[in-house]
């Protein structure tokens, strides 16, 4: 049995052709052939199957070990598919500091629907509970939240779910499978926006679910298929070659972020950090019971006075820009970027701020990324 690195070079065998390539190719094919009228065939129409995506969706099924995995055109065609497996009425739990575009999707698409949603600190177990209805049918949340990086354990809500019935959905984007991996922790359902670390190199939109039963993924296959949101060929085949480097780039972004918090912390400018690596925190506490690593992000909070927008685009290495998890690093300011789709009022009841920043490490020399950091903050002074 290979172990994980290998199984990130090395995907499933597809043995989809003789002529000893060692990768997949880009099929694109949007239809194939039947060699009868009744036949009974492997590949009919690319919406509903294509081999170089296939190739994608049984890897991400091996390295989280689940039964089978689903590849989306992004991320959160990704979480609409899943979603969709629920009916009129139904109720579910979800963090409360979710992605911004998740929000959107609730609060615009699915409530439409008459999904009903409750959004509550998933890190909290009792208010969890207290969440809880009749007619709940599952709960969601960020491994990781964002921007605020707080840690809700996956044990912990698995166990309230399965003692009440419901599905445990986990959205592991900021860990990958090589640093978390929900499915044996207790979810039955793990999705990512593969366009951050799984692809890595900020050149492709994609999404992908791994469910852990057979009864979960037909009802996932029939959404994906049936709504159409699918990875192209060639989409599919950039994830996959981002997936070979992801141990080797994960353990760059891991030693540079935590090279870039011990900076931090020495900096009077700032007045918070939001870090799950930082220990004597509830966090940590958490992660370092279920996680291989702390992740590759870290939020901070400048003090009150100081220009937080000054600060962001002072940056001449560290680019300003939404998105995460690839090679060169990147920060934004949450309030006006990634969660601007919440109100004001919404965004201070969870802890975002106009002084708060958001910095996705990349791999680059963490001494340049830290002098970058140093010349920003050297130029920023108290407003009168």
């Amino acid at each position: 049995m290979s172990e994980f690195d290998t199984k990130l070079v090395h995907g499933k065998a597809q043995n989809d052709n003789n002529t000893g390539a060692v990768n997949v190719p880009i099929y694109n094919s949007s239809t194939y052939i039947f060699p009868k009228v009744d036949a009974k065939v492997r590949w009919d129409y690319a919406r509903s199957g294509n081999p170089t995506r296939n190739s994608l969706e049984d890897q991400v099924a091996e390295l989280e070990e689940g039964y089978q995995g689903f590849a989306f055109s992004s991320g959160l065609a990704a979480i609409h598919s899943v979603f969709s497996i629920f009916s009129p009425g139904d109720h579910i739990i979800i963090g409360d500091t979710v992605y911004g575009g998740t929000f959107r999707l609730i609060n615009q698409i699915f409530k439409k629907w008459h999904l009903d949603f409750t959004a509550v600190n998933t890190q909290d177990v009792t208010a969890v509970k207290n969440a809880l209805k009749e007619n709940t049918k599952a709960i969601y949340f960020e491994t990781f939240s964002n921007p605020l990086l707080r840690v809700t354990s996956v044990k912990k809500i698995s166990k309230i779910a399965k003692e009440n019935k419901l599905l445990t959905i986990v959205d592991n984007t900021f860990l990958t499978p090589y640093l978390q991996k929900p499915l044996k922790l207790g979810a039955d359902i793990v999705i990512h926006s593969a366009t951050k670390y799984l692809g890595g190199h900020s050149d492709v939109i994609a999404g992908v679910v791994v469910a852990k039963n057979k009864e979960l993924a037909e009802q996932i296959y029939f959404n994906q298929n049936g709504i159409g949101a699918v990875l192209s060929p060639e989409s599919s085949n950039l994830i996959r070659r981002g997936i070979q480097t992801l141990a080797v780039r994960m353990d760059r972004h891991l030693s540079n972020t935590e090279k870039i918090v011990e900076f931090l912390q020495s900096r009077q400018e700032i007045k918070r950090i939001y870090f799950p690596g930082l220990q004597e925190t509830k966090d940590y506490e958490i992660a370092s019971k279920e996680v291989e690593g702390f992740g590759g992000l870290v939020s901070f909070e400048l003090q009150d006075g100081l220009d937080a927008i000054k600060f962001v685009e002072s940056l001449t290495l560290i680019q300003l820009a939404v998105s995460l998890g690839a090679v060169e690093s990147l920060i934004e300011l949450p309030y006006k970027m990634t969660h601007a789709e919440l109100s004001r009022k919404e965004q201070e009841e969870i802890g975002i701020t106009p002084q708060l920043v958001r910095l996705a490490v990349g791999i680059e020399s963490p001494n340049d990324l830290i002098a970058d950091i140093q010349q920003g903050l050297d130029l920023l002074h108290y407003q009168s």
